[in-house]
């Protein structure tokens, strides 16, 4: 049994989180926004964990590539090129989704990839009537083969994200424990309340997830509190250590929970997917 005087990196005291129970059908899907518009925050880095140790939890998880650079669709080893993408089903290229889907070594953890393409989505899409809709169009042809489907959104507020946040239910917010990333934090959240507004009033901030978090820096620490005390427990209880191997298991193409099982950025991440369904947002 945990000792209850022990806490997390967030103050609150540690708990068990219980393993989720097997799903007896799957569908429809809830839609989440991984999005921050700085970049280096680790955005790419969780959709790929989260999706895998949700789908390590019996959940089939969709993650789509959001962002031109593509670094989902290689950090999981599918192909981006000479394929259907992203930016081939928001134009009207391709009107399946299904073709543009590709499977990932992660068993339950499908992907729709991205590439530089994508950059011009905006320039061809601003004429378009009801442009911010597009993509949660396409979403919806595939929403009943999925529990969840992950968007990792490029490091900006402009249109793609707008039709990422149109498209979702909920957004996670990771947030690198430093000051700057801290800094940006207060304008997403109004772009979140333009689009519930104006667009998808469905839409809500499921949480903010702590990452790059350092315990041995009194920087790391002071901002994680000063996080805490301002978003309450909109913070998820789990935190997401800085480790070398996150990296080396994007360069690998591979979930950090295949590359490398016994790290401790692995459990943070089975621990956040259980987190997840613990607090509903994911079924």
């Amino acid at each position: 049994m945990t000792n209850a005087t022990e806490t997390t990196p967030t103050g609150r005291p540690e708990r068990l989180i219980p393993v989720p129970q097997e799903l007896e059908s799957h569908g429809p899907a809830r839609t989440i926004a991984m999005c921050n518009q700085k970049g280096g925050v680790g955005k790419t880095t969780t959709t790929i964990n989260l999706g895998a140790a949700l789908a390590r939890y019996g959940r089939r998880v969709l993650a789509v590539d959001f962002d031109p650079q593509g670094a989902l669709s290689a950090g999981l080893g599918v192909a981006a090129h000479d394929v259907p993408t992203i930016y081939d089903l928001m134009l009207g290229h391709e009107k399946d989704p299904r073709a543009a889907i590709q499977q990932t070594e992660t068993l339950g953890l499908d992907v729709i990839p991205a590439n530089i393409d994508l950059s011009a989505a905006e320039v061809h899409l601003v004429s378009e009537v009801a442009r911010e809709q597009i993509l949660a169009g396409v979403l919806r042809k595939v929403a009943s083969d999925y529990d969840v489907i992950l968007i990792d959104c490029q490091p900006s507020l402009g249109l793609l994200t707008v039709n990422a946040l149109t498209a979702s239910h909920g957004v996670l917010i990771p947030l690198a424990c430093e000051y700057f990333a801290l800094r940006g934090v207060a304008l997403l959240i109004e772009t979140i309340e333009k689009v519930r507004d104006r667009l998808n009033p469905m839409i809500d901030l499921d949480g903010i997830i702590a990452t790059m978090y350092d315990s041995r820096t009194l920087h790391a620490r002071e901002v994680l509190e000063r996080v805490v005390d301002t978003f309450g427990d909109k913070v998820f209880d789990t935190v997401i250590g800085r480790t070398v191997k996150l990296p080396d298991a994007s360069v690998a193409a591979k979930p950090i929970l295949d590359y490398a099982p016994a790290n401790p950025a692995s459990e943070a991440y089975l621990k956040l997917a259980r987190e997840l369904v613990e607090r509903g947002l994911v079924a």
